[in-house]
């Protein structure tokens, strides 16, 4: 029996032992919907604080409950440390590390790069890996595959396997999560990708195996760049409405009728997440060492990126509107996580329009129900405010920037005294409502 062929045997009867590394956003839901597929697994995260909670039955991350994780924990199914040499007595290993970007744009690999140094340790005949973490095309060939390789025999598609799917986590989703969402799938060789192929089938409803492992690198860039771009777009079309006195909200409720041809997209006060305003740049990055211009990703993302600065100018109107200034007003920034609904406060644009505010001299606070405190781009430390309508009540100035479900608006209306809606969170009662000022 080859390699190849017993490593299947293991993963048809679930007896092959899966390693997750990085135990995040990504990493702890795959690891969950594994163990319940009868497979055993290890998460394996330098941060003890994540291990120690795992291995007491606790999650950390919202879309996980905890008592599946307790019970998974319970039952031996479900397991985490933070150390690397557990990867000798696995065959599954997959990487789930943050990709982020450094202050100069240029793709921070220093994640991928210690969590492959870890494993190129134990790496062994038997094993199969997968990049899930977000990367420029060529990643899984160019620099994981050798580091991998470096230093021993091992030759990839026959004495062990190499892969790249994309994460598609959408924090705060019920419809869609990592049991349902098609996994997108790409191999050095064909032996690689039927491999993970028939592991991922074991506990993922939907498996696309594509041609390589850049075809499934570009598709993941592809996913986000056509949300940024098309994000830029009706920012700058939010833009142009202000400048023409026409209400934008307007415009794309009625462009939304339309039943073909058009995809709703909505404006906002900047990107926020682990993708959308990150992943599109690597691919970005990665044209200009080609010499090419991205041309689209870049206009787009300084249309995005220049978001927070265009709301500032609207606290601006709205409190010269009120005879105020910037400088001394108490503002309250309503919402800090990148999206509704959820605790995530990566690449948050509250943050920068936080940070824009006090630069200018506002006197700012936030409140948020999911996120009870937060660092500021200065590192200085913040707590939501403690009494919402009182806050309200008091501040010169409301300022929506993530519109959370659990907000009663029409109060909030009520006894505020200005408001700047960047989500139109207000909808038409806001409109034409003569302290509400939108984008």
């Amino acid at each position: 029996m080859t390699t190849k062929e017993a490593l299947l045997a293991k993963l048809k009867d679930k007896k092959a032992r899966m390693a997750v590394l990085g135990l995040g956003y990504v990493g702890l839901p795959l690891a969950v919907v594994f163990a319940e597929a009868g497979f055993e697994v290890i998460g394996i995260d330098p941060d003890a604080r994540k291990v120690d909670a795992l291995n007491d039955g606790i999650s950390y991350i919202p879309d996980v409950p905890t008592e599946d994780v307790a019970k998974l924990v319970k039952s031996g199914k479900l397991k985490a440390s933070t150390d690397f040499s557990v990867l000798q007595g696995v065959e599954v290993v997959s990487i789930c590390v943050p990709t982020p970007l450094r202050k100069t744009g240029d793709p921070d690999m220093s994640y991928i790069d210690a969590a492959t140094s870890d494993l190129a340790k134990y790496v062994h005949p038997g094993m199969v890996i997968v990049l899930e973490s977000t990367t420029y095309p060529g990643t899984t060939r160019e620099f994981v595959l050798p580091m991998l390789t470096d230093g021993n025999n091992l030759v990839v598609g026959k004495d062990f396997f190499l892969c790249f799917s994309p994460e598609r986590v959408d924090p705060g989703r019920e419809d869609w999560t990592t049991i349902n969402t098609p996994k997108v799938l790409g191999g050095i060789t064909e032996d690689c990708t039927e491999v993970a192929n028939a592991w991922y089938s074991g506990a993922i409803e939907t498996v696309v195996a594509v041609s390589s492992a850049e075809a499934a690198e570009m598709s993941k860039l592809l996913e986000n760049t056509f949300r940024m771009i098309n994000i830029g777009m009706v920012n700058e079309l939010a833009i142009m409405c202000d400048r023409l006195d026409v209400d934008v909200w307007e415009v794309i409720d009625a462009a939304a009728t339309k039943p073909f041809g058009f995809m709703k997209f909505t404006p906002g006060p900047g990107l926020g997440g682990h993708c959308i305003p990150i992943d599109p740049l690597y691919l970005s990055w990665k044209m200009k060492a080609m010499n090419y211009n991205a041309r689209f990703i870049e206009l787009a993302s300084e249309i995005n990126t220049g978001m927070p600065r265009y709301v500032i100018t609207k606290i601006q109107d709205a409190l010269n509107e009120a005879r105020k200034s910037i400088n001394g007003s108490e503002i309250l920034v309503l919402g800090a996580a990148y999206k509704p609904d959820i605790d995530d406060l990566r690449e948050s644009p509250a943050l920068d329009v936080i940070g824009l505010l006090a630069e200018k001299g506002a006197d700012v606070s936030y409140h948020d129900p999911y996120c009870p405190t937060l660092q500021t781009h200065e590192g200085e430390e913040m707590e939501s405010v403690p009494d919402l309508m009182a806050s309200v009540s008091a501040a010169d100035c409301v300022v929506i920037i993530t519109n959370h479900s659990d907000y009663d608006y029409a109060a909030l209306l009520d006894k505020a005294n200005l408001i700047v809606d960047t989500r139109n969170a207000l909808g038409k009662s806001g409109r034409n409502n003569p302290k509400v000022f939108g984008l």
